[in-house]
């Protein structure tokens, strides 16, 4: 298991696999009405196993193209959350968005944080400079994962995204993760 990383109380973080379609659709379907306030419209096929495997198949790919990087945690064989870096942007931007999601029975035990934290790590190794996240206005939780990661908040983008039935602001937030030279 290269790349695993062992969080608190015993989740692993690992890379997403293709073989993990199943976890994550049982995830979704435990999650799906604590996760819709903050995710967009999703179609039936992403609850079934076959999207899953779409999904993961896709997700797989992209980050053997290094167009991402994606994390999944796992209490067991439950999925207990999921942090991504996407948008991987090259000279000059050096960049990434940040996003993740945690179980419902999982949030306030620190898990987030350090997958956040983890993946900023990845990102520095990338050389990337700067990584972006947004979360929706009432989403204090998710605002304090980032702020306790270095991020700081530096707007609002205005109806922003359509997210539970209609377009929402998001807070945004930033990390700079250093000044040096991007590798060209």
């Amino acid at each position: 298991m290269s790349d695993a990383v062992v969080l608190p109380s015993g989740v692993v973080l690992r890379p997403l696999r293709e073989d993990d379609a199943a976890a994550m659709l049982d995830a979704h379907l435990r999650n799906r009405e604590h996760l819709a306030p903050y995710e967009f419209p999703r179609p039936e096929s992403f609850f079934t196993l076959d999207g899953q495997r779409d999904r993961m198949r896709s997700i797989v790919a992209k980050e053997q193209a290094g167009e991402v990087v994606c994390r999944v945690m796992l209490r067991g064989d439950k999925v207990a959350g999921f942090a991504c870096l996407t948008r991987i942007t090259p000279v000059p931007l050096c960049g990434a968005d940040l996003g993740y999601w945690m179980d419902a029975a999982e949030q306030g035990r620190g898990l987030a944080s350090a997958a956040v934290e983890h993946l900023l790590r990845v990102a520095r190794e990338r050389r990337l400079h700067r990584i972006e996240a947004a979360t929706s206005p009432g989403n204090v939780p998710s605002q304090k994962v980032l702020t306790k990661n270095g991020f700081v908040h530096y707007g609002t983008a205005h109806s922003h995204l359509f997210l539970n039935g209609g377009w929402q602001d998001s807070v945004l937030y930033e990390r700079i993760l250093s000044d040096d030279r991007p590798a060209v």
